[in-house]
């Protein structure tokens, strides 16, 4: 342990805090979903936070704007699509008006977010993805290809999607034999790293669809194990020992025989969600059903993994949500910023690196990954690699447009046997469709279903000015 303090002397993180926002900064009176499963439960972003909540006969979450602090109404609208539980939610990282869910039902869905948030229950996904048999409990956004989208399903299936064109475009299910419990991308998406209920941990190249690396027993103990890639390419690693201790692990996937680094942490019992900032190389450790944070830096000095600190709190977490970095306030050295999710509220948790100075702190914040793609998703798909478009943060995140995810559906007709499902059995010619008129009908489409979403809104509007008139002439009374 000596080792551990001695070096970690040296780091400018070594005094980071973390403080809880003050209860009106809180997000209040949200029925956090109870659906066992390990997930982080809450998504977040420069503008919004996402928390996946209880649905009667169904699944849904909220979609929040960050400054809709405070009590969340019961009469809120929701995302909620969904026929069963959602089981997980994450935001596209280019563009943060884009969400995709995989829920109970077996379906990923990926619905598009209006600027200001939902002003009406938004049951409308913008494409469904069909193609798990059972429920799906992992959805994970590429890091750099514009809608590429990955899932992974209790069926023990990988499938990664063209959200473009609603396609399963890879579908890897011969690798895993047991649950899959976590599903990460390396740092330019050429690679994914997954933790698995049969105790391996598999390096996986999906394109050429085949099993680079692999550990077997990676933590000796039968609770879920999860396993990150770091932005150096190593693995990152949390299980149980087979005494039940809680262990954190340090992977150098050229040579997976021994860690390059193994520590024991405490015996509780919740699994550990690690959150990873590649920008100042800290992983923080959140244990589900925990009351503390706790952070590492990691370094190429032994041990390693330097134990920094600890925040802890009375309530325990339900789930977790992660700022990207441009989320962050600069002006006040914040480095991190965790939504937490107790039984009925999601509370912001601020991690600060205290500095005297007020001018911008170069060395906290390198240029870190922006919201624009590096590749699109036929580049990628056909081979090629892009690591993350780099942003500056010195003057602030000042967000862009974000243009709105059009799904184009391949022409069923042209490619598939007739009366395959119910939407084949339009009568129609055998010969290809005039492509004109399909563009026209979909153009039709887009403006009809933008006039009913104006008309729904006008009389929503409508009926909250007859209301307040009435409170006035209430008051005036």
């Amino acid at each position: 342990m000596d080792t551990m303090r001695r070096v970690v002397r040296q780091s400018k993180f070594r005094h980071v805090f973390g403080q809880a926002v003050k209860n009106d900064q809180c997000y209040d009176d949200i029925r956090v979903s109870r659906v066992t499963w390990d997930s982080s439960f809450c998504a977040v972003n420069p503008k919004f936070v996402a928390i996946i909540v209880e649905a009667s006969g169904g699944g849904a979450f909220l979609v929040l704007p960050l400054h809709k602090t405070g009590r969340i109404d019961k009469s809120y609208p929701t995302v909620c699509g969904h026929t069963g539980p959602v089981l997980d939610i994450d935001w596209c990282p280019h563009n943060d008006q884009v969400i995709a869910s995989g829920s109970e039902d077996c379906t990923v869905m990926v619905w598009q977010i209006a600027e200001n948030g939902l002003t009406l229950s938004l049951t409308e996904p913008v494409v469904v993805l069909e193609g798990h048999s059972k429920r799906v409990g992992i959805v994970a956004w590429h890091p750099t290809a514009r809608n590429v989208l990955l899932s992974a399903g209790c069926d023990n299936v990988v499938i990664i999607w063209n959200v473009g064109t609603g396609e399963p475009l890879i579908n890897l299910d011969d690798m895993h034999s047991d649950m899959i419990y976590n599903v990460s991308w390396n740092r330019n998406g050429s690679l994914i790293c997954t933790a698995s209920k049969d105790k391996k941990v598999r390096v996986i190249d999906p394109r050429k669809q085949e099993i680079v690396a692999e550990k077997d027993k990676a933590h000796e103990g039968a609770r879920p194990m999860r396993a990150i890639f770091l932005s150096d390419g190593n693995i990152f690693t949390t299980g149980f020992s087979r005494m039940s201790e809680r262990q954190l692990a340090l992977w150098n996937p050229k040579n997976m025989e021994e860690p390059i680094a193994l520590h024991e942490m405490d015996t509780s019992n919740g699994v550990l969600l690690p959150f990873y900032d590649p920008d100042t190389n800290i992983i923080y450790l959140c244990g589900k059903g925990d009351s503390s944070i706790r952070y590492f830096e990691i370094t190429d000095e032994s041990p390693y993994v330097h134990y920094l600190n600890t925040f802890s709190s009375k309530e325990p977490q339900r789930g977790m949500g992660f700022m990207p970095k441009r989320g962050l306030d600069v002006n006040k050295c914040e480095i991190a910023r965790f939504f937490k999710l107790h039984e009925r509220k999601c509370e912001p948790i601020i991690m600060t690196v205290p500095r005297k100075s007020d001018l911008f702190q170069d060395d906290l914040y390198p240029d870190t990954a922006g919201p624009e793609a590096a590749l699109e998703a036929e580049e990628w798909f056909e081979g090629k690699n892009a690591d993350p478009i780099l942003i500056s943060l010195k003057h602030g995140y000042i967000p862009g447009k974000n243009r709105d995810l059009k799904v184009v559906k391949k022409n069923i007709l042209d490619n598939k046997p007739a009366a395959n499902k119910k939407s084949d059995l339009i009568t129609a010619p055998k010969k290809a469709v005039d492509t004109s008129n399909i563009q026209n009908e979909a153009k039709l489409d887009e403006i009809l279903k933008e006039l009913k979403s104006i008309k729904d809104t006008i009389s929503n509007q409508d009926e909250r000015i007859s209301k307040l008139e009435q409170q006035m002439a209430k008051i005036a009374n």
